[in-house]
């Protein structure tokens, strides 16, 4: 049996016996996006397959480093930190050729941690679109720069002097791509093997950088992928001696990483519904009201698709990111981007993503907004033909200056309430501000050299 052929427990327990498997790793994604996961023996998770496991339910309530948020309500101190149930989900099934015939399984958190696990809110999204009669499409883009380095090497020279891969600027270089032709193959056939096929493989603008659309999918199957995809990409870069970073920006000199995400709905029957050829630029009335409930709340949500101190450098102007909640019909320097064509093509970027969001969250946020626009048939403001960047945003489409401001932003809307719930709001919401609290306990290099001597 493959690994893309379980659909069920018994599948599951069927190909485990088959390759005759001691142990095999599960996992689930924190609020960060990130895969925390063990060894489980083969008896364990026979039995976890009927009934779920246990699994200490800190990793919802502490940050990427460990340390334990100290204003959360959901866990904490006051709760003893107990297990939160986990369901595997048999379907999820993976092969990992990096370790000889080692199978994967995601699991998603139940009960009363559903209600704030990344994986659920994406999946209540989901269902509340299928409500509405709807499937949706999505695929997700993005730029990640490859070092020469390894985690003690960039702890030893303190983040700083770090050498890219390759040097320079060059944008679609075959010549770089030949170079290094034997970590692009092994990702691509990694890509293959585990589910995440990537449709296209590139260098950007940068010393480095490297671009991978993964494939269209439908709404949590390609959020999945993409979560795998930043995972295992980081996996393979250090077992090639190398290292890969999702940061938004590490550099004041070259530009960010975005995690673009491509949306479309289809039908029940799955017919496209964004496209109309007598509608203008190709919109049907859905599409539209969709665009316009995703500029009207991007401003309440950014909080959810720049999650990290660092996402904020990246929407700076010039850098290709966005700068407010604008869009335009195949205009590069919008948050929206209109894309036309065939019913088929007929699509939205949605640009304001950096490589650092959690695929979950950013498209439950792109998808939420959405669909609350076509509910309450909200429509979009004037496009933008030219340099968005020259444009002044009114203060309803201004985005957040920080984390901060966008994290009180979120927890003070009504619609991402309604669409999400109180509990995931508040809970998320927290935790962007306990990040927000870490980077200001911080001294950084810039104020010790402007204020140390001369104020």
């Amino acid at each position: 049996m493959e690994p893309s052929q379980v659909r069920n427990a018994a599948d599951a327990r069927k190909i485990v016996e088959e390759r005759g498997l001691s142990h095999v790793k599960v996992g689930v994604f924190d609020m960060d996006g990130l895969l925390r996961g063990k060894y489980m023996a083969r008896e364990k998770f026979f039995s976890s397959l009927e009934s779920g496991f246990g699994f200490c339910d800190v990793v919802l309530g502490w940050d990427m480093h460990d340390e334990l948020y100290d204003n959360v309500a959901y866990t904490g101190w006051h709760t003893g930190y107990p297990d939160a149930t986990v369901r595997i989900l048999p379907e999820s099934c993976r092969e990992i050729p990096l370790e000889d015939n080692m199978l994967f399984f995601m699991g998603e958190f139940e009960a009363a941690a559903e209600a704030i696990c990344p994986r659920g809110t994406l999946r209540r999204v989901l269902a509340k679109a299928a409500d509405m009669g709807f499937t949706v499409k999505a695929g997700f883009e993005y730029e990640f720069f490859l070092f020469d380095e390894t985690p003690d090497s960039v702890r030893e020279k303190g983040y700083r002097g770090l050498k890219p891969i390759t040097p320079g600027m060059f944008g679609y270089s075959l010549l770089r791509s030949t170079v290094y032709a034997e970590f692009y193959q092994e990702l691509l056939a990694l890509s293959e093997t585990m589910d995440f096929p990537i449709e296209g493989l590139h260098t950007e603008t940068g010393p480095g950088v490297l671009e991978a659309a993964i494939k269209v999918d439908d709404g949590l199957a390609a959020a999945d992928k993409a979560a795998l995809f930043k995972t295992f990409t980081k996996i393979l870069a250090q077992r090639n001696g190398l290292m890969a970073t999702f940061m938004a920006k590490w550099s004041s000199e070259v530009p960010g990483q975005s995690g673009h995400l491509h949306l479309s709905l289809m039908d029940k029957k799955g017919k496209p519904v964004f496209h109309d050829a007598k509608g203008a630029h190709g919109m049907s009335t859905t599409m539209r009201h969709f665009l316009g409930g995703q500029q009207k709340l991007m401003p309440e949500m950014l909080a959810m698709i720049a999650p990290t101190v660092n996402s904020f450098s990246r929407l700076i102007p010039g850098f290709w990111a966005p700068t407010a909640s604008l869009w335009g019909v195949e205009n590069r320097t919008c948050a929206l981007r209109v894309i036309g064509g065939s019913p088929q093509a007929q699509r939205i970027e949605y640009r304001v993503g950096a490589a650092d969001g959690n695929p979950y969250l950013v498209q439950a946020a792109a998808l939420a907004s959405g669909l609350w626009g076509i509910e309450n048939e909200i429509e979009p403001e004037a496009p933008i033909t030219g340099n968005a960047y020259d444009v002044k945003p009114p203060a309803r489409l201004a985005f957040p200056a920080t984390l901060w401001e966008a994290a009180q932003r979120l927890r003070r809307s009504k619609p991402a309430r309604s669409l999400l719930g109180d509990a995931f709001v508040e809970h998320f919401a927290a935790t962007r501000e306990w990040e927000e609290r870490q980077y200001r306990k911080h001294i950084s290099d810039w104020e010790l050299k402007r204020y140390f001597e001369i104020i």
